[in-house]
């Protein structure tokens, strides 16, 4: 049976990024049909409460389908009309691109590359997905600019979000898709994932482990708030254009150990603190230029770090039931 409301995909919605753009997407009103394949690169469990949340939503279709499987993917645009889609599905994380390449050559490449073929067959108003801030590699040039050549990948990784651009890039101009790629930097905030810094730093903290303080501290990252993301992300999708790319970031570059001591300061404990050197792949410092974002988007980050790190450690108190740790 077809469904012939409009709806937007969200691939990756049971995602920390796709989970927040879904609930606030319903919000305001779209009809979103979620594909997600549940992973298990990190809790699953948390990724079905995520899912949960979103289920109580009459608005909210959820298909259990890997973005690889092409023929899945068909049958969802059969029986919903998709007028836009928002590819937030990926295999995650820099370090981890080291231990099993070929999940990101699956879901990254080919799986991006159902989506774009999709997105030609059934015309559709627009392509958002998500780059990310790791594309700029050895760039050196602070802050990063969209304009800046991003030919120096240093993970692989980095290098699929590369190659995403430039598939979107050859569809946009072939087929006239619109294609929107959004470089991410840093998210932050309540649901996030369990490898990202601010999970496993309040994680470790309250259980009294160490942490592991890469780089010996002298790192810098500019940590973007997740509803900050989401209203970028947003703009974008509701701002179809031949083809462009923008990054979402707070702007502000912020010291790890000044991160750290606002989580210390906000937990109400010190941490243990292991002194690592620079992991392969990743990068010492990460700054978004986000003035063309500011200004083809109305894009505007308004999360001071403290709250954000505040709102994280409310949600995983809560969540985790540990009050009393």
């Amino acid at each position: 049976m077809v469904n012939n409301d409009e709806a937007l995909l969200v691939t990756g919605s049971a995602g920390f990024i796709g989970f927040h753009l879904s609930k606030k997407l319903l919000e305001t009103g779209y009809a979103v049909v979620g594909v997600d394949n549940l992973n298990p690169y990190y809790d699953v469990k948390l990724k079905r409460a995520r899912l949960d949340i979103l289920k109580a939503n009459e608005d909210f279709s959820f298909y259990e389908l890997d973005i690889q499987d092409l023929p899945g993917l068909k049958d969802i645009f059969k029986q919903h009309r998709v007028v836009k889609i928002c590819n937030l599905a990926a295999q995650a994380g820099v370090r981890h691109s080291l231990k099993d390449p070929f999940s990101y050559q699956r879901s990254n490449i080919e799986g991006f590359l159902n989506l774009l073929e999709l997105a030609r067959e059934y015309k559709v108003g627009n392509f958002v997905y998500a780059s990310s801030s790791s594309v700029y590699g050895k760039n050196t040039k602070s802050p990063y600019s969209v304009e800046d050549r991003v030919d120096n990948p240093i993970s692989l990784y980095a290098a699929t979000k590369k190659a995403n651009e430039l598939m979107a890039h050859a569809y946009s101009h072939l087929f006239e898709i619109p294609c929107t790629g959004l470089r991410y930097f840093t998210v932050y905030g309540p649901w996030g994932r369990p490898d990202m810094a601010l999970f496993l730093f309040a994680d470790a903290i309250l259980k009294k482990r160490p942490i592991n303080v890469y780089n010996y501290g002298e790192m810098r990252r500019d940590f973007t708030y997740i509803d900050d993301i989401v209203d970028g992300t947003i703009r974008a999708i509701e701002r179809p254009a031949p083809y462009e790319i923008f990054n979402l970031g707070n702007s502000d570059s912020v010291a790890l150990l000044d991160f750290i001591r606002i989580i210390e300061e906000e937990l109400g404990q010190e941490a243990e603190k292991n002194m690592m050197p620079l992991q392969p792949g990743d990068v010492p410092e990460t700054v978004a230029d986000i003035r063309r974002s500011r200004e083809l988007l109305g894009f505007n980050p308004r999360t001071p770090l403290r709250e954000g790190i505040r709102k994280f450690i409310s949600w995983y108190r809560g969540y985790y039931g540990i009050d009393d740790l």
